[in-house]
């Protein structure tokens, strides 16, 4: 396991993650927009409701880059990994039709997954 990678990663990750997290809590019509999704005030809230949980996330994955524990990087590394596929597995199958900014999310997503995997796997 290569863990200067996974931590490098979870640095990134939490940069992307608090980025998104600005972007659903100042402008959701915006986020809902691009993703090619239509706004209610119900999935509005629930942007920002994500955002907020987006925010905890970045904060945890940037502590836990800072930890000397293997076995805690190990961790995390597999949690990040499969959320990071699961995202943007989930962002593809979005229930509207794909834009350049939805297709683009979900790359970000399977590119981080990629990263976790390969930082996982090596020696």
């Amino acid at each position: 396991m290569y863990q200067h990678g996974i931590k490098n990663t979870l640095k990134g990750g939490a940069v992307v993650f608090g980025a998104s997290a600005i972007f659903l809590l100042a402008a959701p019509e915006v986020f809902l927009d691009l993703l090619g999704l239509e706004d209610s005030a119900e999935l509005i809230w629930a942007m920002r409701m994500i955002g907020i949980t987006l925010i905890a996330l970045a904060g945890n994955m940037w502590q836990n880059a800072k930890s000397t524990n293997a076995g805690v990087i190990r961790f995390v590394g597999r949690v990040m990994f499969i959320s990071a596929l699961s995202l943007g597995v989930l962002t593809i199958f979005i229930p509207a039709e794909l834009t350049v900014f939805s297709i683009t999310y979900a790359a970000i997503g399977l590119s981080f997954a990629l990263l976790y995997l390969i930082n996982l796997i090596r020696k």
